[in-house]
């Protein structure tokens, strides 16, 4: 059970939630992946893929990186194989617990699963874990500071490991939290993820109005930290995440260090750039979001893939020349053409890298539809529902067009 994923394939049912108490509802579905992931962040927060709970009866699945990778969380070598799958450290993934954990929340209004499950005891975790990700690579005296999570493997993949022996590239404090991996599992070049710091302080925000409801000492403590805490990322994004571009001006970088070092560009993994409006951290008008916008949807960026069948944001975990519809959803969720054409031909394009199946692909050759990955991605067509829900909304009459 990937954490994100888990969270990402159930929020596409957030449109039609309602609150229930019957055990057979989609409300009883979400407060049970809110009850799985707050057991598993407990047991390893740094971790991403966890194992099936015992009580599933599905049998445990060995993951063969184990033994390739060498992962120390809080100076402890390695996990437990019965209960954690992979332990990939990505920002993003304690964020969707937040996420899944608000949108529930505001959906619905029901405080109990929160004052159950020990949910601040993994708000707290949370905290922690970050808090450790957030130093400096040197002490002030020059040494090399503890790290709450380091990670180096055995592979042929540059993105399945990390430099200087697990640490990562040098970085100074900036009020960010380090990500060693992406939400597209592959490893950052520069520690400070802008995309996921920008997941992690908007829902540290929003869990906060949670912690608000249930009005205790201890949850007015919590939240007093969480604000603080996404106060001082965002301080950090503002000062150190945006970059002058010589095309594009004052937009968002994909990473830095805070020593001056920068990677301009997106990827279509969520949370990605392009869906910082998307998930509220910024305004849809906002000039430096529409910049960002601009550039992660032109060639200017390294990983947009063009061709003669797809056009879209793509990224290294399938390669260069990949396209993924994933991308062109968030395209059209992002829209601000009051026209539709721009939804129209995402929507159409879409429709037309099928494959002739009739189900979204992780990504698509973009000279070629029927060179895929993934038959059936079930997160990008959980996103596509999601995507004509809103359609339905703003601009109904986009849906009267035919696309076959």
């Amino acid at each position: 059970m990937w954490l994100r994923d888990s969270a990402n394939q159930i929020l596409s049912y957030l449109p039609v939630l309602q609150a229930s108490e019957d055990p057979n509802s989609l409300a009883a579905l979400f407060r049970g992946v809110i009850n799985v992931q707050s057991r598993y962040i407990k047991i390893t927060p740094y971790c991403h893929a966890f194992q099936p709970p015992p009580e599933s009866g599905i049998n445990v699945e060995f993951n063969g990186a184990y033994t390739m990778n060498t992962v120390r969380m809080f100076g402890k070598l390695g996990y437990d194989q019965k209960k954690t799958f992979d332990c990939k450290w990505e920002l993003d993934s304690l964020a969707s617990f937040l996420q899944i954990s608000s949108d529930y929340y505001n959906a619905t209004g029901d405080i109990g699963p929160f004052e159950k499950y020990l949910w601040m005891d993994t708000v707290e975790v949370i905290l922690a874990a970050a808090e450790a990700m957030r130093t400096a690579t040197y002490t002030p005296d020059g040494h090399i500071a503890p790290s709450g999570y380091t990670m180096k493997g055995k592979t042929d993949r540059a993105t399945e490991t990390t430099s200087n022996d697990g640490i990562g590239n040098p970085v100074i404090y900036t009020g960010m939290v380090r990500s060693t991996f992406r939400p597209s599992d592959d490893a950052t070049i520069f520690q400070y993820l802008i995309p996921s710091n920008m997941m992690f302080a908007r829902y540290l925000e929003e869990a906060g109005l949670i912690m608000q409801r249930m009005d205790t000492q201890r949850s007015r403590d919590l939240e007093s930290r969480m604000q603080s805490m996404a106060s001082e990322i965002r301080a950090g994004i503002t000062k150190y995440g945006i970059v002058s571009h010589p095309l594009f001006g004052a937009m968002f970088a994909f990473e830095v260090d805070g020593y001056g070092s920068q990677n301009t560009m997106d990827d279509a993994n969520l949370p990605s750039l392009l869906s910082a409006s998307m998930m509220g951290y910024v305004s849809p008008r906002d000039e430096v979001y529409m910049n960002t916008r601009l550039f992660a949807l032109s060639e200017a960026n390294p990983y947009w893939a063009f061709g003669n069948v797809f056009n879209a944001i793509g990224g290294p975990h399938t390669g260069p020349t990949k396209a993924w519809p994933l991308a062109s959803i968030v395209r059209v969720l992002t829209s601000g053409d009051i026209n539709g054409e721009e939804q129209r031909d995402e929507l159409r394009t879409i429709l037309g890298t099928t494959g002739g199946l009739g189900l979204i692909h992780e990504s698509v050759e973009s000279h070629n539809a029927k060179d895929y990955t993934r038959s059936w991605f079930g997160w990008a067509n959980g996103m596509f529902g999601q995507m004509i829900l809103d359609i339905e909304a703003r601009m109904p009459h986009i849906l009267d067009d035919s696309y076959q």
